[in-house]
């Protein structure tokens, strides 16, 4: 969370003629309720079945950047499904920076505690070796300009033969 994935995926979907999806979004908008509901409603692990079955729907379409929520990777299922049916790119982020991408921030049900900062760097933790375990390709997305980063992935061959090939 708060690492550009949004952002870049929307830019990215742009600069290769793909459609642009947010997951968290996209189930927001199917549920008719924010994902801060869903998880007061139904808990994380409601939550977590939604965004498997939408990953499954989503990851079987051509010509789509998908914007993922962070906790994606922690099915082993969503992690397979990720890797098999598309090119995975990391957007890696340091604890601080995400701390700082989402300090005003309050839609972020994890992230709905005391100390935000020891929350951030225990999902990464967590998160972090799952996220190098599904990703074909990782990008520190730092501080630096979302364009500028899209820019780095189409320059890379990977990127590049995924959309030469219009297979994503």
């Amino acid at each position: 969370m708060g690492a550009g994935k949004s952002t870049v995926a929307r830019l990215l979907a742009a600069s290769c003629g793909f459609e642009s999806i947010d997951c968290d979004r996209e189930l927001e908008h199917r549920a008719g309720i924010s994902i801060q509901n869903m998880f007061e409603f139904e808990g994380e692990a409601g939550f977590r079945l939604r965004e498997s079955h939408l990953l499954d729907e989503l990851t079987q379409r051509q010509h789509v950047v998908l914007a993922t929520g962070g906790g994606a990777v922690l099915s082993s299922d969503n992690r397979q499904m990720l890797r098999s049916r598309g090119l995975v790119i990391y957007l890696q982020a340091s604890a601080d920076e995400i701390a700082r991408r989402t300090r005003a921030d309050a839609s972020r049900p994890l992230l709905q505690v005391a100390d935000r900062e020891t929350r951030i760097e225990d999902l990464l933790a967590e998160r972090a070796p799952l996220y190098r375990q599904t990703a074909h390709l990782i990008f520190r997305s730092a501080a630096a300009n979302p364009r500028r980063l899209v820019a780095r992935l189409l320059a890379n061959p990977q990127v590049a033969a995924v959309i030469g090939s219009k297979e994503a």
